[in-house]
């Protein structure tokens, strides 16, 4: 199986597990401006060149014997599963991607079809009740991941832990798994461990948000989007990211993290 959604730095300084909808476009680009010292022009995932991606064939083997040898800063982020999941349905349901076009395809109308999921116009910004169909969608999303359909799971919505122990199955080890919402402070712990050809003062670096303005805003507090079943569907798809990452899955309201994340518990449960 390899290392899927892995990248590293050419300078072989630092290797990241990316975790979709969790800071992976900054972090994406914190890495090329430690190797280049300037930004990549454009999205960081489309980037073909000056990083290292599981993604690109030519930095298969070298990935593979760095992180086999553990020859690299490991790193990872994670997020709150109940505003991961809220990000998933305003960039990747309702929004227009950078294609112009609707994220894959004719999944949306058959989404709006099936489950009675409004979006808004195709301009992905008409007004429609958000949290009736943030909370259909829901069901839809319980529905891949429990059961693989009506498709297999996508990967802005299965599960963190699913992405981390992919990392950690075929011979990886993470030395740093930090969170979302404390940033900077998860994201220096890393620097702090490497050494990179470029420093990076993390005060002046951009926030690389490539969905934002994609699709209409979010017109609530993230708790406003979760009643008790959808508290429960939530808490039933992501019990292993709320219980390895410290997560509060009884108050959505509250984003930060309730404990320390144990390294040696996510290597050994996720490990399988």
């Amino acid at each position: 199986m390899g290392f899927p959604g892995t990248w590293m730095t050419e300078s072989e300084s630092m290797v990241y597990r990316v975790v979709p909808k969790c800071a992976c476009s900054t972090i994406g680009q914190i890495m090329f401006y430690s190797d280049h010292g300037r930004f990549f022009d454009g999205d960081i995932h489309d980037a073909q060149s000056g990083l290292h991606k599981w993604g690109i064939e030519d930095s298969q083997v070298r990935i593979t014997s760095i992180v086999q040898a553990h020859g690299s800063y490991a790193f990872t982020c994670v997020r709150n599963p109940y505003s991961r999941i809220l990000s998933s349905f305003f960039d990747k349901i309702c929004g227009i991607q950078r294609n112009g076009k609707r994220y894959r395809g004719n999944l949306v109308p058959k989404l709006a079809y099936t489950y009675g999921i409004e979006v808004g116009g195709d301009d992905g910004k008409q007004e429609f009740d958000q949290i009736r169909s943030f909370r259909r969608f829901l069901l839809f999303a319980r529905d891949t991941i429990r059961w693989r359909r009506p498709m297999d799971p996508d990967i802005h919505w299965s599960a963190m832990s699913g992405h981390v122990s992919t990392f950690i199955v075929n011979g990886g080890r993470y030395d740093n798994i930090f969170w979302t919402e404390r940033f900077n402070t998860g994201m220096q712990s890393v620097l702090d461990a490497v050494e990179v050809p470029h420093a990076v003062d993390l005060a002046t670096i951009p926030r690389f948000n490539e969905s934002e303005g994609h699709g209409p805003k979010r017109a609530h507090p993230v708790e406003d989007y979760f009643d008790d079943l959808s508290m429960h569907l939530v808490y039933e798809i992501y019990k292993r990211d709320f219980d390895l990452f410290k997560y509060d899955p009884d108050d959505p309201a509250n984003k930060m993290p309730v404990g320390e994340i144990d390294l040696d518990e996510v290597h050994a449960k996720l490990g399988n």
